[in-house]
């Protein structure tokens, strides 16, 4: 068996897709029964399978481990990091993070989902939705991504009863009500078998809908991109010498959102300085206009102080511009969270520093109700937290911008991640300065 042919590069859309669900839910079986009967496995892989299969007794090929690379996750029989697997198909190309279940990994899971387009949501069919579920359906939820598949799995052990799914279709639906996500998609599955994974199963009739694959190929992501607030993070400055009379001065970087043209009016923050785009260049040469998410360079017309960290936007879409912030926190370090803990702060291109001046308050993620007063954030809770920061930040809502939304914290001595971030609506906006001079 070899891989199958892979589309052009460029000619199809990328799509990253995160798996999550409880412990031995079969997110990495769905993972390789998909690749398996997509014939997208190489030969050497079909291979390692067969291999491992005849040293470990199974008398058949364990899919799963075509993601559970780590010698202690083949052991145990769960995933524990995060295994990225890159595929593609004449209509798609595809990144899929196969991330942990196990409440102890929840951290592994929030850095594999924080990219992501669609998330995979595995439930066992004779378990039904269960606490890890609903905690990563949260998390997904508070990540801001936009669609989501729930497979019920294991439907050959409850003799692929409709009534079964049709429970857990509405038990999750319940419990989605309270959660951010547009966009949900059911469909009952066997991914130890390959019932409704690549083609339609003929033990399951009263399904009517696509199988997997399809689904996840023909799902439309043009319109979740942020194309109504234009945000360019700075990441260096490109200065060449062209000629004796000219130089080239180009701020690079990739746009968080929104479109710019060539000519538009611009600030520059945080100083709040005032021009205009005289030229977008991309590694193929400057084109007229620029989105989400391509990178580019932009020239000004004026000679401004611009540097790394710097933000540029249209004068009518200003960010929030302030050191103070409330924002949702997952905690992903042993060390708990601590009040008036000093961590350093990485949002966007910009780093800084920073003080929790206060917990609002902890998620209980079985009933999504707030819990005051709390003191503290262990590994993997999830709560309101208020923070200062030593510099000025430019951001968004994380509602609104994941990128120009989101930070981590990161321990000021180990520069351990301790925490990822989404910020939530403005403690006090601080009104940006007015220009020095007039467009």
């Amino acid at each position: 068996m070899t891989a199958a042919s892979r589309a052009p590069a460029g000619s199809v859309e990328l799509l990253r897709v995160f798996t999550c669900g409880s412990v031995d839910d079969g997110k990495s079986t769905l993972i390789g029964r998909l690749l398996y009967d997509s014939k997208l496995i190489l030969e050497d892989q079909l291979e390692a399978l067969h291999r491992s299969s005849d040293i470990t007794g199974e008398g058949r090929i364990n899919l799963a481990n075509l993601t559970d690379g780590l010698r202690a996750e083949r052991e145990q029989g769960i995933t524990i990091d995060v295994a990225y697997r890159y595929f593609a198909t004449p209509r798609r190309k595809f990144i899929v993070a196969d991330t942990p279940g196990h409440v102890q990994y929840t951290r592994n899971m929030v850095t594999g989902a924080s990219t992501a387009n669609l998330a995979v949501v595995l439930v066992d069919a004779r378990n039904g939705v269960g606490q890890q579920t609903r905690r990563h359906a949260y998390v997904a939820s508070l990540l801001s991504i936009p669609h989501l598949l729930v497979c019920v799995n294991k439907m050959d052990l409850v003799d692929f009863s409709e009534a079964v799914f049709n429970r857990i279709r509405a038990d999750f639906a319940e419990f989605a009500t309270r959660l951010n996500i547009r966009d949900i998609t059911f469909i009952p599955i066997s991914a130890l078998h390959g019932d409704n994974v690549v083609e339609s199963s003929s033990r399951m009739p009263w399904y009517a809908g696509a199988p997997v694959l399809r689904l996840i190929e023909g799902i439309y992501i043009a319109s979740d991109r942020n194309l109504e607030y234009a945000r360019f993070q700075v990441q260096c400055v490109i200065r060449t010498h062209q000629d004796a009379f000219q130089d080239f001065r180009g701020c690079a970087g990739q746009i968080a959102g929104g479109v710019f043209r060539r000519g538009d009016a611009v600030v520059v923050l945080p100083s709040g300085r005032s021009s205009r785009i005289r030229e977008i260049h991309t590694f193929d040469g400057p084109v007229e206009t620029a989105y989400s998410p391509m990178a580019v360079s932009i020239l000004l017309d004026d000679d401004l102080d611009v540097g790394r960290g710097d933000l540029i936007a249209p004068p009518a879409q200003i960010p929030h511009l302030g050191q103070d912030l409330e924002a949702m926190v997952c905690w992903m370090s042993d060390e708990p969270l601590r009040l008036g803990g000093k961590y350093a702060l990485k949002h966007t291109t910009r780093n800084a520093r920073c003080v929790v001046r206060a917990l609002k308050h902890r998620v209980n993620v079985d009933t999504l109700e707030p819990e005051s007063p709390a003191d503290s954030l262990r590994l993997n809770e999830i709560g309101l937290v208020a923070l200062k920061t030593t510099v000025p930040l430019v951001f968004d809502e994380y509602r609104r911008n994941r990128y120009t939304g989101g930070f981590i914290l990161m321990d000021e001595v180990t520069n351990e991640t301790v925490a990822a971030g989404m910020i939530a609506e403005p403690v006090r906006p601080t009104p940006h300065p007015a220009p020095e001079y007039a467009v």
